[in-house]
């Protein structure tokens, strides 16, 4: 497994494999969103097989020392092999070279495990539903 720090993707290979992994067709308004939301990251990691894009994880930010991780994403069949393990690990290590002092991660209750793997604790925490 091949894993990149901030490489620009394919953006319609990333939009592919996101809708691959949470289960929906990507098109090309997907892809284009791609490219708005990694020009705002504060950094992304990539995973490929074989030159293959089949995981990713992105870490947006606030501009100062809190450091968001969105989009994990590994493609269902390359699934339970440590591959979002690392992308995490990677991401977390990447954050905090780029000057971040907390990586915050929102997550639903099936991935709980996951991300306290991935050594996240649990924190109070509110959502405002906008649109």
């Amino acid at each position: 497994m091949d894993f990149r720090v901030s490489e620009w993707p394919d953006t319609a290979e990333l939009a592919a494999l996101h809708g691959a992994a949470f289960g929906y067709d990507a098109n090309a308004a997907d892809a284009e969103r791609w490219e708005r939301v990694l020009k705002r990251s504060l950094c992304w990691v990539t995973a490929h097989a074989g030159g293959v894009l089949v995981g990713f994880v992105n870490v947006a930010w606030d501009g100062g020392q809190h450091a968001f991780l969105l989009d994990t994403a590994v493609h269902p069949d390359f699934g339970r092999r440590g591959i979002g393990t690392q992308l995490v690990q990677r991401a977390a290590q990447a954050a905090a070279a780029r000057g971040a002092g907390w990586l915050h991660v929102d997550y639903e209750a099936h991935l709980q495990d996951f991300y306290r793997g991935c050594g996240f604790g649990d924190t109070r925490a509110g959502l405002l539903k906008l649109r």
